[in-house]
């Protein structure tokens, strides 16, 4: 029989993220900090607005876009929040989780053989999306020393003729690292002189700690070239409410949102009226969130000081990224063990591709009592490791 399967497709990789999730789901007293979900029920104001929406019958379809409610409420919030102004009814696209957003944006950017700049480590969606749009995936690799930071000196030597998406993954996942104003302006002036686009992945924009998120697409030039995306998964805790979107040049939405109607129609009515009642009413919800992930993130911080492990601090997501080349064995190695010994589940730093060898993604989007247990059996396990070397 013929092979029924696209060779393209076959020779994408799945996500090294739930790998260890689903061995620790199947263990007794495992604990696992693996997975980039908030520990946090949706907001009450938000799940009673979905409740309300179903009761009145709202389960229609929507226009293509998005509800015309939604992307106007989407509109005041990125002019409260980054200051980037953009027309609801022609530079607002709703989608299916951001990811979506993602996967459209590559879709209707790139012809075949377009190159596209991936810093790493960062999301596992991004390589496989440019694949799948039949671009080529250019990965930036970044450097600890720079807190995972981007800078222009990493993008000189990888730009070409063919180049044409810068994709900017901040506040990152994995790293937790952002970029500051005058971090970005370096980059955006890059990419003015290099006449690409940006796709800016937003959606920890509500997560960030001791500075303010800055968005690419605020400065000077550049709402032109960047297409936002954000969503309500990690800032309002909706992941299961699948809701994202992207904001951008109409040029580009256009042929963004001809996309999402073949593929999807639209996204789900009821999501979308709660996210509604999100963007208005849930603002102290959304901080007090914030606050608690930070609380997690400087116990972490001091945790790791007092065991002596090497971690930059965060200052964004809800991630830690330490350093752990010190025992001498791969992130897969040292993931597996940690798994098998005592039974928590992290995420190596290779599944966010190969510069993240040598550390660890720990997620504290997890009780302040599990991260406590955790944390307290890495201790051991690190102390167990050193006295084999020695």
């Amino acid at each position: 029989m013929r092979d029924p399967l696209s060779k393209k497709i076959v020779g994408v990789q799945p996500s090294g993220i739930r790998k260890f999730f689903d061995v620790a789901n199947e263990m007794k007293d495992a604990i696992s900090l693996g997975v980039g979900e908030p520990d946090f029920d949706t907001p009450w104001r938000i799940r009673e607005e979905g409740i309300f929406s179903l009761e009145k019958g709202r389960t229609f379809y929507s226009s293509n876009a998005g509800l015309k409610e939604l992307r106007q409420e989407i509109c005041k919030y990125t002019k409260r929040k980054i200051q980037v102004e953009y027309d609801p009814m022609t530079e607002v696209v709703v989608t299916v989780g951001g990811s979506e957003a993602i996967d459209i944006a590559m879709r209707c950017m790139l012809d075949p053989g377009d190159e596209v700049l991936i810093p790493q480590p960062s999301y596992v969606s991004y390589l496989p999306c440019a694949v799948m749009a039949d671009g080529v995936p250019v990965v930036i690799p970044l450097k600890y020393e720079n807190e995972f930071k981007l800078t222009v000196e990493d993008l000189e030597g990888k730009v070409t003729p063919k180049t044409k998406i810068l994709v900017m993954p901040f506040p990152n996942n994995p790293t937790g690292s952002i970029m500051t104003r005058e971090e970005l302006e370096p980059i955006a002036k890059f990419v003015e002189d290099h006449d690409l686009y940006v796709l800016s992945d937003e959606i920890y924009s509500e997560l960030t700690y001791g500075t303010e998120h800055v968005s690419i697409a605020s400065l000077l030039g550049m709402k032109e070239r960047t297409i936002m995306i954000n969503g309500f998964s990690k800032g309002f805790a909706m992941t299961g409410w699948r809701l994202g979107y992207a904001c951008g040049p109409h040029v580009i939405i256009e042929q963004m949102i001809k996309m999402h109607q073949f593929a999807i129609m639209c996204a789900p009515t009821n999501s979308q009226y709660a996210a509604i009642e999100g963007l208005r009413n849930c603002v102290d919800e959304v901080e007090e969130m914030r606050q608690a992930y930070n609380q997690r993130r400087r116990f972490l911080l001091h945790e790791f000081a007092r065991m002596k492990l090497e971690c930059f601090e965060p200052k964004g997501a809800f991630y830690m990224f330490p350093n752990i080349s010190e025992f001498e064995m791969t992130s897969e190695e040292f993931a597996t063990r940690f798994l098998m010994e005592e039974k928590v589940a992290v995420v190596p730093g290779t599944a966010f591709g190969d510069c993240g060898e040598g550390f660890l993604r720990i997620s504290y989007a997890y009780s302040l009592e599990d991260l406590k247990e955790a944390i307290g059996r890495l201790g051991t396990f690190i102390e167990r490791l050193r006295a084999e070397r020695n």
